[in-house]
């Protein structure tokens, strides 16, 4: 995208007349500061988009022309990390500034108004300060916060970030789901359907760049785009999936079979979760990879279409672009599918910043350019500010990245952390080194400039120990506790009435967790745990009114009778912490 720079013919003779006194760069930097008006933002967030990329690398068969392009007109961070390996603490942070070790948001069970019912989020803040504040898709996790926004797409009272998607009539479409364990959105394949009626981040970035046409009478605005491909399920239009054929499918650069040997039991025992097993097991592997490289090449097209409206629209020359990916993502690496590590697969995420001429905290704007200090995605909100003229927030916790957006070698003193759902368990990021440190005390230490995929773990080096005691002492070193997520917050599970007959047998797998049942009957019931034989299994009984919590498994199947041993229904345990209501 050109920069436009506004010099008065004016002004410019003013200087050479006067040349001999003042140096003519000191005159250009004079006229674009006087000359500047507020900067608008465009704030555009991709979901689940790991370093697959051309620019970084990641993958030597993507297609991210659009990416590619708005990272050779910015400075590019290629050392960037998110804050948590999730997406609601992840965006929470982004979004308040806030670091997850003060807050408590460390996971995605949470909800982010219940543990932060009075945190002002980007939006409001630019809002306050005179900006027009609007948004669509998912830029929050799964809800919109419409006190936020002063104008969003779909509405924002519907507090559903997502417009009109195309799905497939029958699913699953590919993988066939392992069990109770297993995300039902794990899924995917081409849609025989054209970008217009596929909908979804179409409509999306379709609405933003309407918004971009828009004239503003000198308002300037902070507009945000999510894009929510390549989240799962990867169901895209055929033509994105048309340039990968599945014979030339190049599985992860970064997987090695023999990848755990060198872990410590947290490690291992957070790498297998089964996801990889059983895809591979399906014979899916290359064709998960096909869906998640057509996923990104859609999301790709999906930025070309916001960034071609940018360029056509009156603020092309007066706005800061920013792309950011909340975390990364697995296909194997390490014997994991999906995300919640703090390994580089999942931690490196796309950060891109583009800032014009006369920007007031920057002024001369950013020239293309390749940063590889740690930075982590919690630096946005204050560099938003400071760029932008605002104050600061005394609440917002990262650096800003301005020294580096204006010399992006400046002395960096930062580390960037990655915040694990279990307070104390992190991941640390120099320039060169990697730290993963678990809260009981296991550590892992990779050299990124030898070992780029982390394969060889340098833990147990004692030559290295002083090494990981100055990295460890740049962590923060208090935690705030993790509240268990409120009830209103769970998912609810499916009643499933019964008359004479029993529940099913329970299949239970998998790692335990919490399931809150609520007894809604005018009467106590009783609680009944299914075998895998099918034989039901008393355990305690649930007074009228209330509540009790139990771990379970996914798989298992929990029995409600009456006081007089009748039958009432049962729930199946899904894949995560929920709530099991007994209806009236």
């Amino acid at each position: 995208m050109t920069i436009v720079r506004r010099v008065s013919s004016q002004f410019l003779m003013l200087c050479v007349g006067i040349g001999a006194l003042i140096d003519s760069a000191h005159c250009q930097e004079a006229s674009i500061q006087t000359s500047s008006s507020p900067p608008n933002v465009l704030f555009i967030a991709m979901d689940d988009l790991n370093d697959w990329i051309g620019v970084l690398g990641g993958h030597p068969q993507t297609i991210t022309p659009n990416l590619d392009r708005l990272a050779n007109s910015s400075v590019l961070f290629d050392n960037a990390h998110c804050t948590a390996p999730a997406c609601n603490p992840s965006r929470t942070a982004i979004f308040t500034g806030q670091s997850p070790h003060r807050t408590g948001v460390y996971s995605n069970l949470q909800k982010m108004r219940d543990v932060l019912p009075e945190a002002e989020l980007l939006p409001k803040i630019f809002s306050r300060h005179g900006y027009h504040a609007s948004g669509s898709g998912k830029l929050l996790h799964y809800f919109i916060d419409a006190a936020s926004w002063d104008e969003y797409f779909p509405a924002a009272e519907t507090e559903n970030p997502f417009p009109r998607t195309l799905m497939p009539k029958s699913r699953p479409v590919s993988l066939p789901r392992g069990g109770p364990w297993q995300y039902v959105e794990t899924d995917w394949g081409p849609l025989d359907a054209s970008d217009e009626q596929a909908g979804g981040d179409y409509l999306v970035a379709k609405w933003v760049g309407e918004q971009l046409q828009r004239p503003r009478d000198g308002k300037p605005f902070f507009l945000a785009c999510g894009i929510y491909r390549p989240h799962e399920p990867w169901f895209v239009p055929q033509k994105y999936f048309d340039p990968f054929p599945i014979e030339s499918i190049q599985l992860p650069p970064g997987y090695k079979a023999d990848d755990l040997e060198d872990l410590p039991t947290p490690a291992s025992s957070l790498a297998r979760n089964r996801y990889f097993a059983h895809i591979v097991e399906q014979h899916q592997w290359k064709q998960a990879i096909q869906g998640y490289l057509a996923s990104i090449h859609y999301a790709d097209a999906m930025l070309g279409n916001i960034l071609d409206a940018l360029q056509r629209s009156p603020h092309a020359d007066n706005t800061v672009v920013v792309l950011w990916s909340d975390h990364g993502w697995h296909l194997g690496e390490k014997e994991h599918w999906q995300k919640y590590t703090a390994w580089r697969a999942c931690t490196r995420v796309p950060l891109m910043i583009q800032v014009p001429e006369g920007t007031p905290g920057l002024p001369r704007g950013t020239t293309a350019s390749r940063c590889s200090e740690p930075v982590n995605l919690l630096s946005l909100a204050p560099t938003l500010l400071e760029l932008c003229g605002l104050p600061a927030e005394p609440v917002h916790d990262g650096p800003s990245l301005v020294p580096l957006l204006n010399d992006p070698h400046a002395q960096w003193n930062h580390v960037s952390v990655t915040f694990l759902q279990r307070p104390g368990s992190f991941g640390l990021s120099s320039k060169r080194w990697r730290l993963v440190h678990y809260a009981n005390g296991d550590e892992e230490l990779y050299d990124i400039a030898t070992d780029p995929y982390e394969w060889n773990n340098l833990a147990s080096d004692p030559s290295l120990d002083s090494l990981r005691n100055r990295l460890r002492a740049k962590a923060p070193a208090d935690f705030a506790p993790s509240p268990k997520p409120t009830f209103d917050a769970l998912t609810e599970l499916t009643w499933q009435p019964l008359n004479d007959e029993l529940a099913p047998a329970s299949n239970p797998s998998g790692s335990r967790f919490d399931i809150v049942f609520l007894n809604r009957t005018d009467q106590t019931v009783k609680l009944w745990w299914m075998s895998p034989q099918g034989k039901p299994v008393p355990y305690e009984t649930i007074a009228k009114g209330k509540r009790l919590r139990r771990q379970t498994r996914p798989g298992t199947v929990w029995m409600i009778r009456d006081a007089d041993d009748e039958n009432l229904g049962y729930f199946r345990v899904d894949d995560r912490t929920a709530k099991a209501i007994v209806p009236q």
